[in-house]
């Protein structure tokens, strides 16, 4: 709908934008609750932006110019209502939002920048949720995304698909969408350990990217690779009860093989030309895990040899950690441990619930039972919703001592 709105109102007007969408949902808050859910919400939704649009244009195009590349069809009621129309058809509004993600990627802003403005303009991410993706404090957050959409509004037109600049700007949408996907997979949330919704909507606008032919590169395809073959697990990850389960104990049949298959297809298109991304290789530690029957059929040696090409690649203290777990399986729990204190900084973990957890495995693994409880109450008091405390009170009372 933003996206959309944004083609009527212009760049500059986006805060506008943002309102009709707000006052569309309030709107559905109070119908809704009377009248119950409407068969396709999205239609109903998008049916009152349309609306509530054509009410501002009318409203107030004496006193505000709206988008300019619109012209004169916004000033009279022949063409007004079609124009406002055709902006919310599906193929407006698709590229529209690729216009919208590309726009959010100014050159004038920091990358940090045009990646908190596109999780929260286009993905409808909050300042804490897009903190906890990057691993900044909230206040942070905020200001960046205030510095973005000033920047933004600054412009008058949407990024133009044909600019020079295109390929510029794609690395930085590929990575947005990336922690968009992450952020759904790991679930930084206080509700739920997972929300599929943003798992599906990473997917769904990488896809957009693919229908691009100029964005349909070998690293778009990894990265839609990845996201399929992650997603493929999420049936198994969070069980019945909503309960985490780890790699090792996920039920591998419960995986959706239709997403394994696609992502294995888009792993294979992604081979096509001299690329070579972190995309590629996290799918390639994906595809390894999808191969194997079971963990202990798991050829970790390449496992940890893909990660050591990524730690070459994009070096980061999670990948740093998912390495040293990766050793633990390879060369036993010492090796493991002596990975995780050879991290540089993983001081940056420090808030990370799974970092004193994949500690307590490794020291359980080499039978240290009182150090495995330590670190496993330290994960314990890092949870960040109760499917996660659950999770880690199982891991703490299979170690602690029996009652006398």
């Amino acid at each position: 709908m933003i996206a959309a709105l944004t083609r009527i109102f212009g760049v500059h007007n986006l805060a506008l934008a943002e309102d009709v969408v707000q006052d569309a949902l309030c709107r559905a808050i109070e119908v809704w609750k009377a009248q119950g859910v409407p068969d396709n919400p999205g239609a109903w939704l998008m049916t009152v932006a349309k609306r509530r649009a054509i009410d501002v244009v009318r409203r107030e195009r004496t006193a505000r110019g709206f988008a300019p590349e619109l012209g004169r069809l916004l000033d009279t009621e022949w063409t007004l209502a079609p124009v406002i129309e055709e902006a919310f058809a599906s193929e407006a509004v698709r590229d529209e939002q690729l216009r919208m993600m590309f726009s959010c990627c100014q050159p004038r802003l920091p990358e940090a920048a045009q990646l908190a403005l596109i999780l929260n303009v286009l993905c409808g991410f909050g300042a804490a949720e897009i903190a906890g993706a990057l691993l900044t404090a909230r206040p942070a957050i905020e200001k960046r995304i205030a510095r973005g959409k000033k920047i933004l509004a600054g412009a008058r037109r949407l990024f133009d698909l044909g600019d020079a600049e295109f390929a510029a700007r794609l690395e930085t949408v590929r990575h947005a969408l990336y922690l968009l996907f992450n952020e759904g997979y790991h679930g930084a949330s206080a509700e739920t350990p997972a929300r599929a919704e943003l798992c599906e909507e990473a997917i769904r606008l990488t896809a957009l990217l693919r229908e691009h032919p100029p964005a349909a590169t070998p690293t778009t395809n990894a990265l839609a690779a990845l996201m399929c073959l992650h997603a493929a697990r999420l049936p198994a990850r969070i069980d019945d009860a909503g309960d985490l389960s780890a790699l090792v104990d996920q039920d591998r049949a419960r995986w959706n093989t239709a997403l394994v298959a696609e992502g294995l297809a888009l792993f294979e298109a992604s081979a096509a030309g001299s690329e070579l991304s972190r995309y590629h290789v996290e799918a390639a530690i994906a595809v390894a895990h999808a191969a194997a029957p079971s963990v202990a059929q798991t050829d970790w040696a390449q496992i940890v040899a893909l990660y050591d090409r990524l730690m070459a690649i994009a070096p980061s203290p999670v990948v740093a950690l998912n390495r040293a777990i990766a050793i633990g399986q390879r060369d036993g729990a010492e090796a493991g441990l002596a990975a995780v204190q050879a991290i540089a900084d993983r001081d940056r973990l420090s808030r990370y619930p799974f970092y004193p957890a994949a500690l307590g495995e490794l020291e359980l693994a080499r039978g240290a039972h009182d150090a495995a409880r330590v670190q496993f109450r330290a994960a314990l008091a890092l949870a960040r919703n109760d499917a996660e405390r659950r999770f880690l009170a199982k891991r703490v009372q299979r170690v602690s001592p029996e009652p006398d």
